[in-house]
């Protein structure tokens, strides 16, 4: 149920269902006072919802900053790379479908050829509601072994629908084949937060390592201030994200 939900919930959460809401209030309600105000909330809402500036404020305020390469302190045992990047529904399935967040992968793969990682361990199975799509992990596998990596310094979680699963699924493997490691965790900057919290939850004390940014240096270009529909599509990306985070820690997960 929490899985559905969790899927569900994040149409609620984007701010065009809101403003949508608001619009179609203003046409179906019958009194007039009410129709302006619906209108005013609309239109404040697009003008603050679609500002470029202040949401790219928002991200870069949430996210886990950048580690460079040479800061890393030594040599990990294993990378733990978390999956949600590939479309595994699309056709036809003889290549690898990357989404955007591919260098969740590629960003490992960079370290492992610099001698920083010895093993991946790929933790994700399919995020559909419905359907038996092949796994996110077996995606990100044989990309890896398309790159030059031998099987066996590739291990899969093929499980785990969500970040609490995939926490909970990944520990089980490190404390059987690799315990008292060293393990860097890999996923993207808005959603390390979550993760590391999950991942100390179940007990497995891990070196984070940030990718995928969805936040850009900061501009006072007259442009970043107009309403655009990629603005309102990066609210509700971190607006999921942190009800997502708010909600683990409230059961317990994080």
């Amino acid at each position: 149920m929490f899985f559905v939900l969790s899927k569900t919930a994040f149409y609620l959460l984007m701010p065009m269902t809101w403003i949508v809401g608001l619009l179609l209030y203003a046409l179906l309600t019958k009194r007039e006072n009410r129709r302006k105000l619906a209108l005013k909330a609309a239109v404040v809402l697009l003008f603050v919802l679609g500002n470029n500036f202040l949401v790219n404020e928002a991200i870069r305020w949430w996210e886990v900053p950048v580690t460079p390469i040479r800061q890393l302190p030594g040599r990990y045992d294993v990378a733990v790379i978390l999956t949600g990047v590939t479309d595994t529904e699309r056709k036809p399935n003889d290549r690898v479908y990357f989404m955007r967040g591919a260098d969740r992968v590629l960003h490992p793969l960079q370290l492992y050829k610099v001698g920083k990682v010895k093993h991946f361990l790929i933790s994700g199975g399919s995020g559909n509601l419905v359907g038996s799509q092949e796994s996110e992990a077996e995606e990100l596998a044989a990309v890896l072994r398309i790159a030059g990596v031998p099987r066996h310094c590739i291990t899969l979680e093929n499980k785990s629908r969500n970040t609490h699963e995939n926490a909970v699924f990944s520990a089980r493997v490190l404390k059987e084949k690799f315990p008292g490691k060293s393990y860097l965790l890999v996923t993207s900057a808005f959603h390390m937060r979550r993760a590391k919290g999950c991942f100390e939850k179940a007990g497995v004390p891990v070196t984070i390592y940030s990718t995928d940014f969805y936040s850009h240096g900061r501009r006072l270009t007259p442009n970043q201030f107009f309403p655009t529909e990629a603005a309102l599509g990066r609210w509700s990306s971190i607006w999921h994200e942190w009800i997502g985070y708010i909600t683990y820690r409230v059961m317990g997960y994080a």
